[in-house]
């Protein structure tokens, strides 16, 4: 058995039928590579055998009702791909609307916790022939890192890439309840020196005031503006998906000395001002953004999940694209070094002393009195930014042509952003609570306008340029 760090189990202990904690990804596919071409059964077969030799895939949750510590992880005995692996077909006409609907609805159903937690969707009736998948991996047992390096050894750089040998990875075995009571004790009585020596990071709020009055911190969490998609969340989830020019995101960060990640959010911002503004709803200070940092380079904690976070000004408040992209990336050198002097090990330090009883009564009772409307807003939505390979992915010998991460809302901030690079394109998933951010569509197409307000300023810049050029 494997017991689960603090963090991986508060993903579980937070999670309510309003509030799911399971990580989605929708790939669209061109079936046309599949060297012997595309079969269901046939594709389910090479899933269930890659299946196995992923240990992600084939572990599952166990607990004992007198275990004082967190679940542990366990062999599935008796995994079967017929439990994960699902085929579904989409009404005519096929189109990106009808897709979204289904992987909206999909997104909305929560995961069988008795076996190994992840399901793939293989969705058909596409136009043009073409197949998607809507994957579902719990948060428990993948974050961000975790989740692309799953995603990639079920993929290849070749149609016809043969079956990967097993990772070699040991079995983590079975365990009794008495196992995992014992083994539970044992964790729960050295608690108080492990409290010990994680009390010096409660440090934090104190020089992160001091930081603030130096002009050298991040935002601080409850001091974003309210907004129509900050509230209470309700189970039902929405989907809408972007695909953006990857050379044109390039070209403009070039222009500006900017980073990937400064456009990046500097696209979500102006997409949210376009979206907001055509809903009379813009407000006059600035949106914050939680973005997630992996800190995988730097903790040596066990567990999945290795993250902390930055909070980032969107600066919706400026009207100027590249106005708003200047001031987006300034502040964000500030936050970065803000999150860097952190201890990459406090998130999972401090959520090894989290507890279902206590944080799974606190969410219910937090989402059943609607606390989320009542108190200032923590931060307005979750932007992620992930890089992914700059060459084309064979998902199972099916050419992919689009890859969109799409990660959970949360109560407070029912919109959630995550951007991919892949090949030539950067894919944007947008998935949001459906009462909280009707019409997400809206928000998605306001995506490539975006982009092409702030090529035209790069390109712009490149003229001014090149008569003074000429004359050295």
């Amino acid at each position: 058995m494997e017991r689960l760090s603090g963090l991986d189990a508060s993903f579980l202990y937070m999670e309510t039928s309003t509030q799911l904690l399971h990580v989605c990804g929708l790939i669209e596919l061109d079936p046309s590579t599949i060297p012997d071409g595309y079969s269901f059964d046939a594709l389910k077969h090479e899933l269930g055998a890659r299946a196995r030799t992923i240990p992600t895939f084939r572990r599952k949750l166990q607990d004992s009702a007198f275990n004082l510590d967190h679940p542990v992880w366990v062999d599935d005995t008796d995994f079967d791909i017929d439990r994960h692996c699902h085929r579904v077909a989409v009404p005519a006409p096929g189109d990106r609307a009808t897709l979204a609907e289904l992987c909206g609805h999909i997104a909305s159903q929560p995961l069988d916790r008795s076996r190994p937690l992840w399901e793939m969707w293989i969705i058909e009736g596409l136009e043009d022939g073409r197949i998607a998948v809507m994957s579902k991996m719990h948060h428990a047992g993948v974050d961000g890192i975790t989740g692309a390096n799953v995603m990639s050894q079920l993929c290849g750089l070749e149609p016809d890439a043969p079956t990967p040998a097993d990772s070699g990875t040991a079995s983590i075995g079975g365990a009794s309840s008495a196992e995992i009571a014992v083994g539970g004790l044992f964790a729960y009585a050295s608690r108080p020196i492990k409290f010990l020596k994680v009390l010096p990071t409660a440090m934090t709020v104190p020089q992160w005031i001091s930081r603030a009055r130096r002009g050298e911190a991040m935002p601080a969490p409850f001091t974003a503006p309210r907004t129509s998609f900050n509230g209470t969340i309700t189970g039902h989830r929405s989907i809408a998906y972007s695909q953006l020019d990857l050379a044109k995101v390039k070209l403009v960060k070039n222009a500006f000395g900017a980073k990937v990640n400064d456009v990046v959010l500097a696209l979500v911002a102006s997409a949210l001002r376009m979206y907001l503004e055509d809903r009379g709803e813009l407000p006059d200070t600035s949106l914050v953004a939680v973005v997630p940092v992996s800190v995988h380079a730097k903790s040596n904690r066990p567990g999945t999940n290795k993250v902390s976070s930055m909070f980032s000004q969107l600066r919706t408040d400026i009207d100027d694209p590249v106005e708003r992209l200047q001031a987006i990336a300034e502040a964000n050198v500030v936050s970065k070094l803000h999150q860097e002097a952190l201890d990459a090990n406090m998130l999972q330090d401090w959520t090894q002393f989290a507890g279902p009883a206590t944080f799974g009564v606190a969410m219910r009772l937090y989402a059943k009195l609607r606390l989320a409307d009542r108190h200032p807003v923590i931060h307005n939505l979750v932007v992620s930014n992930v890089p992914g390979p700059p060459v084309p992915l064979y998902f199972l010998g099916a050419r992919v042509t689009g890859m969109y991460p799409l990660g959970p809302v949360f109560h407070g901030a029912g919109l959630t952003i995550t951007v991919l690079s892949l090949e030539k394109h950067l894919n944007v998933g947008l998935i949001a609570c459906s009462e909280l951010a009707p019409n997400l569509w809206s928000l998605a197409d306001a995506f490539p306008e975006a982009l092409d307000e702030l090529v035209k300023a790069a390109r712009a810049k490149a003229r001014k340029r090149k008569p003074a050029s000429a004359q050295n």
